[in-house]
């Protein structure tokens, strides 16, 4: 048993742009459903799909210890599947029809649409979902929610564009064709969306944990090492090089060895803390040296939840963790930025009370 939460209320412009990007994302996939045919789509849609659990797994395996509320990432995930498809396409259209008014040649046009403005227009869509979370702020206590945010929107806006790259194949070429561009997009490469806007979720996390100066570049920063990246990958992927993708995709892989090296340092220097911060509730009774000692290093808490799950203590010592690792969060947000007195005591009293009640050890 825990105690009441209280997290903030979701917003009904959440609720809202949820709903909205959800009913955008289904009507895209009907459309390419009537167009496709029943035979096509059905191909399409299971090659998008089979890879997706594994991802997200993936993404989320990021956010084990202080997991983001699940609303707010199916609204990341809703918004890049749904608002960021729409109106990435239609943007970057009417941007290739300006190129064409102007002068420019069909080849010119098509390699422009698809190497300077589905990046620019791409990247800024799935990365205004981290700003639509701003006002959410107290959801993003660290890098590590910035990229799992970002990510989110990335999985959204790839299923339903791979659906879309299969159901062409299929249509040019047959199944054959289709499968190819699977292994490519689904296989080689899944990852390239979550990675390219995951650089305008550090942007964003970045600027909202630190008070430095360099955090009004951040997600300027942030969008443009996205574009970068997103743009690198077309622009090789249309030469019809393997030397050449090959290189763009090592640059690619190096961003996400980035991504997983700040996240693993991140969660160690947020399991450091709780050894600043803890032992000061030792006399409470909810904690004794031996579960700070537990709670301080990640081996020690995957041990303590093995032999939790033994004797039966499972849901247990993985609350009691949990509740440990808010707390310590709240500290951390209080020394990083002002919290109203009133709600640190109800929120630290909230926390107090799930490890009381869960602490059976």
């Amino acid at each position: 048993m825990t105690a009441p939460s209280l997290a903030q209320r979701p917003s009904k412009a959440l609720l809202v742009g949820l709903v909205v990007s959800g009913v955008l994302a289904l009507i895209v996939l009907a459309v390419m459903l009537y167009s496709g045919g029943p035979i096509g789509f059905g191909l399409s849609a299971l090659l998008a799909v089979a890879p997706l659990p594994v991802l997200l797994a993936a993404v989320l395996s990021l956010d084990r210890l202080e997991p983001e509320p699940k609303l707010h990432l199916a609204f990341a995930f809703a918004w890049g599947a749904g608002v960021a498809i729409v109106l990435g396409v239609a943007l970057t259209v009417a941007g290739q029809q300006l190129f064409l008014r102007a002068g420019y040649g069909s080849a010119a046009v098509e390699y422009i649409g698809t190497v300077v403005l589905a990046p620019v227009v791409e990247e800024a869509l799935k990365g205004s979902a981290l700003l639509l979370l701003l006002r959410r702020r107290m959801e993003i206590d660290g890098l590590t929610d910035g990229i799992v945010y970002a990510s989110m929107a990335g999985l959204g806006f790839a299923a339903v564009e791979n659906v879309g790259y299969y159901l062409l194949s299929y249509d040019q070429d047959g199944i054959s064709a289709a499968v190819q561009v699977f292994v490519v997009r689904g296989l080689i490469d899944p990852l390239g969306h979550p990675i390219y806007t995951s650089m305008i979720g550090l942007g964003v996390a970045y600027a909202l944990t630190h008070r430095t100066p360099a955090r009004y570049a951040a997600i300027p920063l942030g969008y443009a090492a996205a574009v970068f990246l997103h743009g690198l990958w077309n622009g090789a992927a249309s030469t019809g090089s393997l030397g050449v993708l090959g290189v763009a995709y090592l640059v690619i892989m190096g961003a996400l060895v980035l991504l997983v090296v700040v996240t693993v340092l991140e969660r160690r220097q947020l399991v450091a803390r709780m050894g600043y911060y803890l032992p000061a509730y030792e006399p409470t009774g909810v904690i004794s040296p031996a579960d700070v000692q537990m709670l301080t290093t990640l081996p020690a808490r995957k041990a303590a939840r093995q032999w939790a799950r033994r004797v039966g203590l499972g849901r247990a010592m993985s609350d009691y963790q949990q509740a440990a690792t808010e707390l310590t969060m709240l500290h951390v947000r209080a020394e990083r930025q002002a919290v109203d007195p009133i709600r640190f005591q109800l929120e630290r009293d909230q926390h107090l009370r799930t490890m009381a009640l869960t602490r059976r050890w």
